[in-house]
């Protein structure tokens, strides 16, 4: 089993559900990307997401974009983020899984990645703009690594290939709450908890469920529908404060934040 399949089984027997917060690797940089991940945990969360700075990225908003630019920007490596994984996931009480475009992957060598995944402690992969036609080399790579392959099913996607998602995810499934692109959102799709209810007859998978999400009142409403909820711009922008603020004051109000999000799904 998976660290993720441990999280979960023991979330369910203790009927918790989980909050799962995504953060830019290296922005503004990778010592502040430690400290927030270390911060993330502290606070509750129960699995934390790395984004993988990306030129072209898949489907994220503007402020994951701009998070991205901004990593970039200050010549980030693919090696001193795992550097850096490896450093701080023996420390956390949340397993890490990295958001990364499958461009990135396969320039390093899906054994390559998977290996210096696994070395580094990261507990799963999530790859937006993998198809799952082509998902079955990555699934058996990971397979083999106990690394979760986590795949994403949109509100479009039509529900014969849903099932196809459904049966090469491990780890949970990550159900996009919105058609379009990350971000916050003042209100969410009406027809959100339906849709994810299907989708929780089709799998024994967990279900969690991203995009948009940045309220307790959003986390109130969807907590009793998904086995977990990811928040990502909201905090990413957040984040994007400690180029002018104190350090020490954004990574409060981030911890803060997250509390307040974890105090409304328990």
């Amino acid at each position: 089993m998976s660290a993720i399949d441990d999280l979960f089984q023991k979330l369910r027997q203790e009927k918790r559900k989980a909050l799962m917060p995504f953060v830019t690797a290296g922005d503004p940089d990778l010592d502040f990307t430690a400290a927030v991940l270390q911060e993330l945990a502290a606070r509750g969360a129960a699995m934390c997401e790395l984004g993988i700075p990306y030129s072209d990225p898949i489907a994220d908003g503007p402020v994951i974009q701009a998070s991205y630019t901004r990593a970039l920007g200050n010549k980030i490596k693919l090696e001193q983020i795992m550097s850096m994984l490896g450093r701080v996931t023996p420390q956390l009480s949340a397993p890490v899984v990295s958001m990364v475009s499958y461009a990135i992957i396969y320039r390093k060598g899906l054994e390559a990645y998977c290996d210096e995944a696994q070395n580094r402690g990261l507990a799963g992969l999530i790859v937006p703009d993998l198809p799952v036609e082509e998902a079955a080399t990555l699934s058996k790579i990971c397979a083999q690594r106990d690394l979760s392959l986590i795949q994403l099913v949109t509100p479009t996607t039509p529900r014969d290939r849903a099932l196809r998602i459904c049966e090469t995810s491990t780890g949970f499934v990550y159900y996009v709450s919105i058609a379009g692109i990350t971000g916050e959102r003042t209100e969410l799709p009406p027809e959100l908890a339906d849709n994810v209810s299907w989708l929780r007859e089709q799998t024994k998978l967990p279900i969690c469920i991203g995009f948009g999400i940045s309220k307790p009142e959003h986390v109130k409403l969807l907590a009793p529908a998904a086995d977990g909820l990811i928040v990502g711009s909201a905090i990413v922008r957040r984040v994007a404060q400690a180029g002018e603020l104190p350090r020490e004051k954004v990574l409060a109000d981030i911890g803060e934040y997250v509390a307040s999000l974890i105090a409304a799904l328990d």
